[in-house]
């Protein structure tokens, strides 16, 4: 019993250790609307998506959204330097998609989505945990 504990302790040790650095919540800049959410980045595949978790009003106060439980972000691949490209992002206040890279710095996360060369800086998304 003993070593099936401390092999269940190891296991945990070992995921939490070898998390990718861009795994975990992330506040989204408000939106055209001033509303932003908190959008949780894991794996999916041999790369990234997010699935939007919360939604905020301009004040701060949590909202009901459609959109909660959305995917927001995925097929976000990892690339050196803290580069996440190849994926796609959609936006909720315009209801549309783009392809997407994010760019990891720290507790920052710059979101850019492009449709036919035009892209639209999705700005700093913070890290919320």
């Amino acid at each position: 019993m003993k070593t099936l504990i401390l092999a269940a302790a190891l296991a945990l040790a070992a995921t939490t250790a070898f998390a990718d650095p861009v795994e975990g919540t992330w506040q989204t800049r408000a939106d055209d609307n001033g509303n932003y959410g908190h959008v949780e980045i894991k794996p999916c595949g041999p790369a990234f998506c997010g699935t939007l978790v919360k939604a905020f009003d301009s004040s701060g106060a949590e909202i009901a959204s459609d959109n909660i439980g959305r995917q927001i972000v995925w097929d976000m691949v990892a690339y050196p330097d803290g580069l996440y490209d190849d994926g796609r992002i959609y936006s909720p206040d315009r209801d549309k998609e783009y392809n997407g890279d994010m760019t990891l710095n720290g507790n920052n996360l710059a979101v850019r989505g492009c449709v036919l060369g035009i892209c639209r800086d999705g700005g700093t998304w913070k890290r919320v945990n």
